[in-house]
């Protein structure tokens, strides 16, 4: 899992019909120190988020599971929204 923040979201109006009312989200990756990292992706939404959100997603064939028994043609899909981060780099 990694860490983003929603920063916005994308309308299609032609796309794969197993993509109809799947919410697709623009992510800008993030580090655990919560520092921008990477390219902004697309990932459609499985938890309902909002413009700002610090959420967790995943990539790959895992970005498919919450949408069961659909099977949704995505590579990445926000799963969880954070509530707090915590980083100890002492250990």
């Amino acid at each position: 899992m990694y860490l983003g923040r929603v920063i916005g979201n994308i309308w299609s109006t032609v796309k794969d019909e197993r993509l109809t009312g799947q919410r697709l989200l623009v992510v800008q990756p993030l580090t655990p120190e919560l520092k921008p990292t990477g390219k902004q992706l697309i990932c459609t939404d499985a938890m309902g988020c909002g413009a700002g959100e610090l959420i967790y997603w995943v990539k790959g064939k895992e970005a498919c599971m919450p949408f069961l028994p659909t099977e949704v043609p995505v590579d990445t899909t926000i799963v969880g929204i954070v509530d707090e981060v915590h980083v100890d780099r002492n250990k």
